[in-house]
Formats: structure tokens, C-alpha cells, sequence
């Protein structure tokens, strides 16, 4: 356990985080002497309990250094995969049972719903103004991170010199390659996976070119899953050679410690996710929720996540970034919506399904 963890205990799949610290908090400078009445509301709540789908382990020093800056506030934290966490979250809020004060999820179009039907409340947070325009929307979702989306490839399977590192190339790759990789590619369901469907729909809305490549992944007959770690260990082991549309953040953390896997981001453009955070419309801490939000936005709190696996947003922080000319940012907003109509996600993945005509394995 790290040394700074006195006492972690796990209660209904969440995480209490306890620290040893001093007994004021202080104003972060250049906020408003307002903020000042904000913190008192916090210590009187005494607690914020915060749904996320980030990893409970990547968060803890953060949850430290929280609480370091403002003792007496106990942080329920929750890891919670992204559909669990939008119907857990909908069904105790409509029942008006207690539920999370904080959401924070990389299912963008979930989240956009949720503030969209009336689950958030708004606030003009202090670190606004250093925030990218794309990152927030309406003073209520608010993107913490940048995390691109990219492939990866067993480097055995996949010598350096037959890396694609555009999507054209891996289109290329797969058609003269493919009884290689037949069985060795794996990507997400669309039809399972939430964050599966939003990166296939951003493909899709950038380029006509993406219904060429699916129709080249599918002649391998893919495997297809519902989250990212099983597509990395596989892989990892040899068992798959090309992973598609994975969550970079993840996968540069896997390969760091995992010799066997490469990470590439596609040149002619590379999809970048944010995982979007709110303040719940019915927070039984309201005010601890807008710190713990404020801290994740501020320079502090960035830096934190720069250094383990999730890439900040603000871009006044020292961390990996991809070109500007490459990168594609999904902008917080509305437009993420129309993903959520039942009628094109059904026609949408009537296509894909018939573009895996040719045959896939499907876990």
C-alpha cells in the first residue's frame, strides 16, 4: 500500500481514502475570496462521493493530495464500468436515493445525455478559463483529460518496419497480409461497448475511407470485446497482433512495464476522448463535489493525472501531447447526442454487422 494511504477500505465497491493532514485549507491562489465560504460548505459536508470509470489505483495519489489541501473531507470513490455507472446512477437518482455528488465518465455521449436530461447542475468553475473551449459545455460537463485513441501491436507479429502508422497503411496491411492476420485482430463491439460505438462514429464522421478499413478488419474476422484490458493482454500474448481504436492512456501505461506490446497513433489523424465530469443536480455534497472538480481541473490536480496513465486536458501542464495537425478532440456538447438516436444506432450497427459478413469471433 503506498505510504501515504493510512486506511483504505472498501465498502459496496467504493473506496474510502484517508490521510494524515493539517488542520486548515487554504484559498488556491488567484480564486475569488468567495471560494473561501465554498471550502466551509465542503468541511461542513464533510464528504463527496464521486461514480467514475477512471482505475481506483491511478486516482489514489490524487484523492491524496485532496485531502491534503482540504483536510476533513472523506472521498467515497467508486470504480465503476461506464454503463454500470450511467444506470446505477440514473435508477437511485430517479428513486431519490442517495447517489453519487460527482460523475466522471469516458462514455462522452452518456455523460452529454445525463447533463442533457437535467442530471447536472451548472457552475462556473475557476479553472474555466484555462480550459480548452472544446472542453466544456454549458458550465456543466467539463472534459478533465485528452486521451487519444490508437492501435496496438505485438512487436514480434509486427516488426517496426510494418508498423501502419496511418490509417490507409493499416488498411493496406491487412488486405496483403491477410491471412496472417486472420484471427489476430481484435477491436471493440460496438454493439456492447459504449466508448466501442462513439470511436466507430467518429471514424466514420471523418472520413468516408473508415467503411474501406472495417471492411478489411472484418475479412480477418476479428475478435471483438467489451473492454480495453482483454484486447491488451491478448496481444500482449501473441494471441491477437493488432488491437484497433484502443485508449491510448491505457495502453502507453501496459506497454511501459510490457516489452512485448507498441503503442502507435495514426498520423493522418487520431481521435482524442475526454472523460467528462459534473456536479450532480441532486449532490448531497454539492460543495465538496465542486472542490473535488475544481481540483481535477486545476494545474495541481493535471499534473497528477499526467503522471500515471490518463493525458491532461489543460495544456499549460507538462505531459505528452500528439501534433496539433493530427490530433481530433471530440468536443464536449450536444452533437455527441445524435449517436444516442435509436434509429441511427440500429441502422449503424445493422451495417456493421454487415460488414462482419466475412466472420468474427466475438467475446
Amino acid at each position: 500500500m503506498a505510504p501515504f494511504v493510512s486506511r483504505l477500505l472498501h465498502l459496496t465497491a467504493m473506496a474510502t481514502v484517508t490521510v494524515t493532514t493539517p488542520a486548515l485549507a487554504q484559498r488556491p491562489a488567484g480564486y475569488p475570496r468567495s471560494y473561501d465560504q465554498l471550502i466551509a460548505d465542503a468541511r461542513a459536508e464533510r464528504q463527496v462521493r464521486i461514480y467514475a470509470n477512471a482505475d481506483r489505483a491511478e486516482m489514489l495519489p490524487v484523492v491524496a493530495a485532496f485531502r491534503r489541501r482540504y483536510p476533513g473531507i472523506t472521498v467515497l470513490y467508486a470504480d465503476l464500468g461506464s454503463t454500470e455507472l450511467y444506470r446505477r446512477f440514473v435508477t437511485e437518482t430517479r428513486a431519490r436515493r442517495l447517489s453519487a455528488d460527482l460523475i466522471w465518465s469516458s462514455a462522452m455521449d452518456l455523460q452529454v445525455k445525463l447533463i442533457n436530461d437535467g442530471f447536472a447542475q451548472s457552475y462556473a468553475s475557476p479553472e474555466k478559463p484555462a480550459l480548452p473551449a472544446v472542453s466544456v459545455w454549458k458550465n456543466m460537463g467539463f472534459g478533465v483529460t485528452a486521451e487519444p485513441i490508437g492501435i496496438v501491436y505485438n512487436k514480434r507479429l509486427v516488426p517496426a518496419q510494418r508498423v501502419p502508422r496511418t490509417h490507409a497503411a493499416l488498411e493496406t496491411l491487412l488486405r496483403e497480409q491477410r491471412a496472417a492476420f486472420t484471427g489476430r485482430v481484435t477491436t471493440f463491439d460496438p454493439a456492447r461497448s459504449n466508448v466501442g460505438y462513439l470511436y466507430l462514429s467518429e471514424d466514420f464522421a471523418t472520413t468516408r475511407d473508415t467503411r474501406s478499413l472495417l471492411a478489411a478488419i472484418a475479412a480477418t474476422r476479428p475478435v471483438l470485446s467489451l473492454t480495453t484490458e482483454p484486447m491488451l493482454r491478448a496481444v500482449a500474448e501473441g494471441r491477437q497482433a493488432i488491437a484497433y481504436n484502443v485508449i491510448g492512456s491505457y495502453a502507453l501505461e501496459r506497454a511501459r512495464t510490457d516489452p512485448r506490446i507498441g503503442v502507435a497513433f495514426l498520423q493522418d489523424y487520431t481521435i482524442v476522448t475526454s472523460r467528462i465530469a459534473f456536479v450532480a443536480r441532486d449532490a448531497a455534497h454539492p460543495a465538496a463535489a465542486k472542490l473535488f472538480l475544481d481540483f481535477l481541473l486545476s494545474r495541481e490536480g493535471q499534473t497528477l493525472l499526467a503522471q500515471r496513465s490518463l493525458w491532461p486536458v489543460r495544456t499549460d501542464v507538462r505531459a505528452r501531447r500528439l501534433p496539433a495537425g493530427q490530433a481530433r478532440p471530440i468536443r464536449v456538447g450536444p452533437q455527441l447526442l445524435v449517436n444516442l438516436d435509436r434509429v441511427k444506432r440500429q441502422r449503424f450497427l445493422r451495417e456493421w454487422n454487415a460488414t462482419l459478413a466475412t466472420g468474427a469471433s466475438i467475446r
